[in-house]
């Protein structure tokens, strides 16, 4: 029964993705060695699942002559492939493209575990060239993977030194087996769905500013301001909330996961370190004066605005200034009791939070106009966050350096502006509004 499954799903095992090497002069290119090792995976790939001949074990992107539809078929694969195999290497850090890549299948890794309820990792990490730990950006440190299960001498010298000597074939073999069985157990296990369609290009990268200190895990904050389902307002329903602000649910049914969970994986696959507060808590109040700590998103739910209290401190974060704060307000359009509600509750929005609903630029106010769905929320909270950071950085305290013969202290260093993501009907189109970059609140 479990064969037949296997055949019946022909989509690719796994996406393996790498960075390619420059050529250098006359020879072979530099990436044959890469290609000899998908086809050894592919071969055992097939072996172990008995996928019926012509059905493609694994995807990886060759270079494609002018004109054909390269980009589509990735966005393809990645949208559809089980596993998705990063092949680690310094120089697979320092690609943007390779970023964009592991982010986008994150991101529909993340979309399926909210759906589902259970998390699932689906990223099976391979040592092409050995890179030290503490060079690696945060969503690679944070993989739970045990890479001595392959050898010692995998561990020392990578796939890529395996490969180059026949001193080591045995070793080499017994790599890439062990590394084609791990993609099928975790293939088997995770059973990630297909996503929709992909364009990686126009994705974040998940290395952010990689290289030494500024490819560390960067702070950002996410606070939610909702209630909970023992103080709703009248009309409203106890199945979108929990027994904390955390808990809140906008998008039930399609999502089984609290917002602020998904939006923490979402954040902290662009190489962020992340907090989650309650709005409700003391020290998420505005503070008057002093600098910025960290970037911040708003989740705001516009039913907490029924609660006076919690208005009247919304309004005074919204007088405050604070522009690296950033506001999203879910708002399932699916909902029928928010549907109804809706007319009033936005009014209500406006007059407590001016600032943040009628002035920026066009992101900004489409985040705080309503986000109609899952898929629109991580589409659009890439952009916000990096709005968040931007404004950040323009706003914290620049410390001078230290006296001659000792260390400094710098500002956070974050990413630089990025690649504007998709247009999903119903949302922003923030591609169409590259131009619009004032906040409006600097």
């Amino acid at each position: 029964m479990r064969a037949t499954t296997r055949s019946a799903d022909q989509r690719p095992y796994f996406y393996l993705s790498y960075a390619r090497t420059p050529g250098h002069g006359q020879g072979a290119h530099p990436d044959m060695w890469v290609e000899r090792l998908f086809r050894d995976l592919c071969g055992h790939v097939t072996a172990l699942t008995g996928l019926p001949a012509g059905t493609p074990a694994g995807f990886m992107d060759r270079a494609t002559p002018s004109g054909e539809d390269g980009p589509e078929r990735l966005g393809e694969n990645l949208a559809t492939c089980r596993v998705f195999v990063p092949l680690f290497s310094p120089r697979y850090f320092a690609s943007e493209m390779c970023g964009k890549e592991w982010y986008a299948f994150s991101r529909r890794a993340i979309h399926h575990s909210a759906r589902s309820g259970h998390r699932s990792e689906a990223i099976v990490p391979a040592l092409w060239v050995p890179v030290p730990p503490s060079q690696l950006p945060g969503p690679a440190e944070s993989l739970q993977f045990n890479h001595r299960d392959f050898g010692e001498r995998y561990v020392t010298d990578g796939l890529y030194g395996l490969i180059k000597l026949r001193l080591f074939a045995e070793e080499y073999e017994r790599a890439v087996h062990e590394l084609a069985k791990r993609i099928v157990q975790v293939a088997d296990t995770a059973g990630l769905a297909p996503g929709g369609p992909v364009d990686h290009r126009r994705a974040p990268s998940a290395f952010g500013s990689w290289g030494g200190a500024a490819g560390a895990s960067r702070a950002l904050r996410i606070t939610v301001a909702a209630g909970t389902r023992h103080d709703l307002p009248e009309g409203r329903s106890a199945g979108y909330y929990g027994d904390s602000p955390q808990d809140w649910n906008p998008y039930h049914p399609d999502s089984a996961r609290p917002l602020a969970s998904v939006a923490e994986d979402l954040v902290r696959a662009l190489n962020y370190r992340t907090t989650v507060v309650s709005f409700d808590e003391e020290s998420a109040h505005p503070k008057s004066g002093g600098s910025p700590e960290t970037p911040e998103i708003l989740l705001l739910d516009r039913w907490a605005l029924l609660d006076e209290e919690r208005r009247g401190r919304l309004a005074a974060l919204d007088a405050s200034g604070r522009p690296w704060v950033t506001m999203i307000v879910p708002w399932n359009r699916a909902d029928r009791e928010s549907g109804a509600a809706e007319a009033g509750l936005a009014a209500r929005l406006e007059e407590t939070m001016p600032a943040k609903t009628g002035q920026g630029r066009a992101l900004s106010r489409a985040a705080a106009g309503g986000v109609p769905s899952m898929e629109a929320f991580g589409q659009i909270l890439p952009e916000v966050v990096e709005v968040a950071a931007q404004r950040y950085l323009r706003h914290a305290v620049a410390y001078p350096p230290a006296p001659y013969g000792g260390g400094h202290v710098e500002r956070p260093r974050l990413v630089g502006p990025m690649a504007p993501a998709p247009h999903i009907p119903g949302t922003y189109d923030v591609a169409s509004h590259a131009e619009d970059t004032d906040d409006g609140q600097s």
